[in-house]
């Protein structure tokens, strides 16, 4: 099941990413209307927190070790980890 909710995550942000560029394109060659530009608004923002959300999800996931081999995973994270069952 999260394989899935991955892949739906990564069509949603190459959608995003493809209308973005799309904007982007057209902007610069023959400007955007009104109703454009809060539509690239919008885009950008909806792009910013799903990037967000997939940055902490992987940061929540890391385990980091010394050269010794020493778990030092700052507590934070490993808190984060036993909430979501990821560690005991």
């Amino acid at each position: 099941m999260n394989k899935e909710v991955n892949q739906m995550a990564d069509t949603e942000m190459k959608a995003l990413i493809e209308r973005i560029n799309v904007l982007a394109k057209k902007a610069k060659e023959e400007g955007l209307s009104e109703i454009e530009e809060l539509e690239r608004k919008d885009l950008r923002q909806k792009y910013l927190k799903k990037f967000r959300e997939s940055f902490k999800s992987q940061i929540e996931m890391v385990q980091v070790f010394d050269k010794a081999g020493k778990e030092v995973t700052p507590k934070k994270v490993q808190d984060i980890q036993r909430k979501k069952g990821l560690r005991d």
